[in-house]
């Protein structure tokens, strides 16, 4: 079987993708008990002494408030660490699968979806972060795989830790009854989780590059919450009163994060629209049949 080293191990997306796959996949799951990933330093010494063929690199602080507040520390943990996983991935003649971001086009003022082709502008640190691996990689590396992922989502999974997500937040807020606001300023992918954890066999086989990973979203993020929450069965006096509008959020300018896919698609791995992905996890948990 492939040996593929997987790291954030205990992350919600790198779970999925192993519990979905270890019938044929023998994972090397790398967690902080491993590797401190704020001493790069130590990263590829510990990386070189494994066998592996792919190298699946999840590990990442994506909080943006963190990476402002904290830019040399998250440097080293998204950046730096990165490209000495990709380091030893090289010298071990091993593919490296880099998980990258929708944010890096959160600087542009254009509408999206973007493409791969489209040139990335950033205007926080995270995004930054990951322009910078993604460039090395570029240029040092010729076997690599880029995903730029859009908004991940899911629901629990028993022993297994969920990551906050749009799903979520609109369930938790009519679930307890508690106002939530979601910005009307924005646009982006919204991608059920499984999506990678069923292509992962194809997507470590693609061709070396960038591939963009993104259900297809016309909504903004206000009315998507919205959408979700009648899609979960509340009535619309419910949603009127819990999920509400954050005009002020990005009241500066419009944002558009949304991912052009029809690159991956072109591969044989379709991404459908938000409407597909969210009709699916909730019939994968049992909430419609």
């Amino acid at each position: 079987m492939k040996r593929v080293v997987i790291t954030g191990a205990n992350g919600y997306l790198a779970s999925v993708i192993r519990l979905y796959n270890e019938d044929h996949i023998t994972f090397l799951p790398i967690t902080r008990k491993e590797i401190d990933f704020s001493k790069p330093e130590t990263v590829y010494p510990y990386l070189s002494n494994l066998e592996f063929d792919v190298l699946i690199h999840t590990a990442a602080n994506a909080v943006t408030e963190f990476c402002a507040k904290n830019p040399e520390l998250a440097h080293k943990i998204n950046t730096e660490a990165a490209i000495e996983a990709a380091k030893a991935a090289r010298d071990k003649h091993a593919r490296f699968l880099f998980i990258s971001t929708e944010q890096v086009f959160n600087g542009r003022t254009d509408q999206g979806p973007f493409t791969e082709e489209d040139e990335p502008v950033c205007v926080t640190d995270y995004g930054k972060q990951k322009i910078e691996v993604e460039q090395w990689l570029k240029a040092n590396s010729q076997d690599y795989v880029i995903l730029r992922l859009s908004s991940m989502f899911g629901m629990p999974i028993p022993h297994v830790k969920l990551s906050s997500n749009f799903l979520m937040r609109t369930w938790s807020a009519l679930r307890t009854k508690t106002p939530a606001k979601f910005t009307p300023n924005e646009q982006r992918g919204m991608t059920y989780s499984m999506t990678l954890a069923d292509h992962l066999d194809q997507i470590m086989e693609l061709p070396t590059g960038i591939y963009h990973v993104s259900s297809r979203n016309d909504r903004t993020t206000y009315d998507l919450c919205r959408y979700i929450a009648g899609e979960l069965g509340y009535r619309r006096e419910e949603i009127e009163t819990y999920i509400l509008p954050d005009p002020e959020r990005y009241a500066d300018r419009f944002r558009d994060y949304r991912l052009d896919a029809s690159k991956l698609k072109a591969h044989g791995i379709d991404c459908g629209t938000v409407e597909e992905d969210l009709a699916r996890c909730l019939k994968d948990f049992g909430w419609k049949d």
